[in-house]
């Protein structure tokens, strides 16, 4: 099985929706590592490591958000894997 690490930056309506809890719960059902954060700019930062297929299908999901976000665009950049998260975390 392929291992796949991304860096995404999701722009939009995506801060006070509730999208990094959201996240993290899509994240723990796919099986995906990682962490999310707001941005000064008011985007969300996400990074997000495991199975490629799982990491792929939480890129998908981010490209629509929970109900109440609005995602005007994902911007989404490979990174080396480095397997050295267990779980997914919200950052301040």
């Amino acid at each position: 099985m392929e291992n796949l690490r991304v860096n995404m930056v999701i722009e939009g309506k995506v801060q006070g929706v509730w999208f990094r809890d959201s996240t993290r719960r899509q994240a723990e059902a796919l099986g995906v590592a990682g962490w999310g954060r707001n941005r000064p700019d008011g985007g969300v930062e996400v990074v997000a490591e495991g199975p490629s297929a799982s990491v792929r299908r939480l890129v998908e999901w981010c490209r629509k958000g929970p109900p109440m976000a609005r995602v005007a665009r994902v911007l989404v950049d490979e990174e080396p894997f480095h397997g050295d998260m267990r779980s997914f975390e919200v950052r301040l």
